[in-house]
This record gives structure tokens, C-alpha cells and sequence, in this order.
């Protein structure tokens, strides 16, 4: 890669530290971390030159996701610290301390050539968050999942060297992984930020409003539209199928294959179960489940009585009349990447790796 800086240079980007500064940093820490994630971070399939440089990614995402989702600060102190992270990123603030997760990343970036507009984009994802609380439309929430999961993608593509023509096929898996974790969390976002990210046309057309969410367990409106939103979900998930043989890096090919089949998995689980009324999350089990005999990951039978459960997308993000009733269609089942996920789970039942290092769920 071009652009890089020598150790002395990064050393020198990178204030430094005493104990006390912690105590002022800009951070609200949530206490989450790396294995309270849906999928893996910096892990074990990444080469490990390069797994520092995804840890202080993460750092940086974190640390701007905590300020965003911390509902004691107001939405203008929470502008003003991300405005902080931002300056920081981007090099017009260098020796505050209280940013030193930023700084990090800086030098990070400095060493590896990639930009920081995927930062930058990250930090209006979390801007967004502090003002916006619904979403109009499908349209309007695949607009915050461009800033807000899509400069992953692009970041690791870049980190790994890899082509730019890749970023359309890597936005499809980011922006689905973020809506699959939209979805998880639907519930506990609106009772506890008032945030919902279902589109608000859809759950309109489904006679539905967003007090829905306050309840224990989804009436048939709201499962109407967790339906819809999984079915698109899928339709991305599809386009996302094509990365894995796209990337030049095995490692990152490894890595997206294995994201990509469970956040397939990941969809069937939502489509048979309710996020309000648990968290559903994938377990070693559901990995295991993989590994038979190069068999597909497949959805879970619908529920009795269950309405227009993959099949009822379209473009229009309109609602299907004919979808009244139980649905007979079915999503196809989507191969998983069996070799790859074969091999993974070998490596767990043979204990040469502990699966929280693959299941961050």
C-alpha cells in the first residue's frame, strides 16, 4: 500500500499517555466489547499482521457507538464528543488526550495507507443516531446503513489490499448484518432510546405504530413487518453470496464466507423466532449444523399461521396483497460455505480454537 508512515512517524502521531488522562477521555464506555458482537471481530481467520490494526478499528467504532447509544448524554453533548472524534481522525486535533482511542486508529492509518473517510462516515452514522429516530422508508434505512456498516466492509477490503470494485458486494453483507442486528435489538432499542428502525411505510401498511415494540411478544402486524424486512434482508444476502470469491486475500475470503453463512442462518432463526419475546442469537450448535456433508444452511420451518415469511420483497416496499394469509413460498435455501465452515467447526469440537474467537454472537 502507499502512503505509509515509518514506526518513528506512527510513534509520533500518538500522544502520549499518563494514567490520569483515562479519567478525562471523551469516552462513555458501554462495557461491550469484541464478544458481544453478532459476528467475528479482528479474529483468528484475520492475518495477524494485520489483526492490531482491526482491533484499533474496532476501539474507534465502539467508542463512537457507546457515546451514540449512551441515552444520559443529550443529543448535543453527544454531536459535540463525536465532533471531538472526527477532528481527531482526522488530524486537525493531535495531542488531546481524552481522544486517544482516535489517535490510535490515526496512526493505524497512517502505517496502512487506508483513508479515514470510513471513520468519518462512521461518525455521521452516529450523528444520525443522536437525532433521527425513525426511518421513512427501506430506502431511507439502507441510507444510514451506508454510513453506518458499509465503511467496514469497505475498511478491511482496503486494509487487505483488496479491489474498490469489491465495495458493492461487501455493502450488501454490511448493510444485512446491520439490519439483522436492528432487528435482534428492536425491542430494547425502543424502550430504552426511543430508536426504531423499522421502516415507518411498512409498519403503517401493516395497521401497526411503534408501541408495538413495548410488548413481550410481536403482534401480528409487527411479525408482518420483521417478514418483510427479512426478506430484504435475504435479497441482500444474495448479492453477498459473490464476495467470498471475489476477494484475492484467502484470509478475508475465509472470514467473509464463514459472516456470510451464519448471518444466512442468522435470517432463518429470525424468521422462526421472536426478537421480542428473546434474543435470538446463533450458538456452536447452529456451526456444527454446518458442517454436514457440504449441506445448505436452510431456514427453519415456518411457524403455524405465520404471514408472507420470505417471499414478500419487492422494489416497491409495498405489501403484497395476495400475502394475506400463511405464506407457502419459501425463501430457497442458500448454501452455506460448507468446506469453510466444515473446517472451522473441526477446529472447535478438536478444541484448537475456542469458539467465542468465531461465534460473536
Amino acid at each position: 500500500m502507499t502512503g505509509t508512515a515509518s514506526g518513528e512517524e506512527t510513534a509520533a502521531m500518538t500522544p502520549e499517555l499518563n494514567e490520569g488522562d483515562f479519567g478525562r477521555t471523551a469516552e462513555t464506555p458501554s462495557g461491550k466489547g469484541a464478544g458481544d458482537e453478532n459476528f467475528p471481530v479482528g479474529s483468528w481467520l484475520l492475518p495477524a499482521r494485520l489483526r492490531p490494526h482491526v482491533a484499533k478499528f474496532y476501539a474507534f467504532a465502539r467508542a463512537i457507538d457507546d457515546i451514540a447509544d449512551n441515552p444520559k448524554l443529550t443529543p448535543e453533548d453527544k454531536i459535540r464528543r463525536l465532533d471531538r472524534f472526527e477532528d481527531a481522525i482526522t488530524g486537525r486535533k493531535t495531542e488531546d488526550p481524552a481522544l486517544v482511542t482516535a489517535h490510535r486508529l490515526r496512526a493505524s492509518l497512517a502505517e496502512t495507507g487506508v483513508t479515514a473517510q470510513h471513520c468519518v462516515d462512521l461518525v455521521a452514522a452516529f450523528k444520525q443516531d443522536a437525532v433521527k429516530l425513525r426511518y421513512d422508508d427501506w430506502d431511507d434505512l439502507l441510507g444510514y446503513c451506508a454510513l453506518s456498516a458499509n465503511p467496514v466492509g469497505r475498511y478491511l477490503l482496503d486494509l487487505h489490499g483488496e479491489d474498490p470494485a469489491g465495495y458493492p458486494t461487501s455493502d450488501a453483507l454490511c448493510s444485512a448484518l446491520q439490519v439483522i442486528n436492528h432487528l435482534q435489538d428492536c425491542g430494547n432499542d425502543y424502550r430504552n432510546l426511543d430508536r426504531v428502525y423499522l421502516p415507518q411505510d411498512w409498519m403503517a401498511a401493516s395497521g401497526i405504530t411503534v408501541e408495538a415494540l413495548a410488548a413481550s411478544a410481536s403482534p401480528a402486524g409487527l411479525r408482518r413487518v420483521l417478514d418483510l424486512c427479512l426478506d430484504a434482508t435475504a435479497a441482500l444476502l444474495e448479492q453477498a453470496d459473490r464476495l467470498p470469491g471475489r476477494l484475492r486475500s484467502r484470509h478475508l475470503a475465509l472470514e467473509s464466507a464463514v459472516i456470510v453463512a451464519l448471518a444466512h442462518r442468522l435470517v432463518g432463526e429470525l424468521g422462526a423466532r421472536d426478537p421480542l419475546a428473546e434474543r435470538v442469537v446463533l450458538n456452536k450448535v447452529h456451526l456444527r449444523a454446518c458442517r454436514a456433508l457440504s449441506l445448505p444452511i436452510t431456514s427453519p420451518p415456518p411457524r403455524s399461521g405465520s404471514h408472507g415469511r420470505f417471499g414478500n420483497y419487492n422494489p416497491s416496499g409495498k405489501i403484497r396483497t395476495q400475502d394475506a394469509g400463511p405464506s407457502t413460498v419459501r425463501r430457497p435455501h442458500r448454501p452455506c460455505h460448507a468446506a469453510v465452515i466444515a473446517r472451522v467447526a473441526v477446529l472447535v469440537e478438536q478444541r484448537q480454537i475456542d469458539p467465542p474467537e468465531v461465534l460473536r454472537f
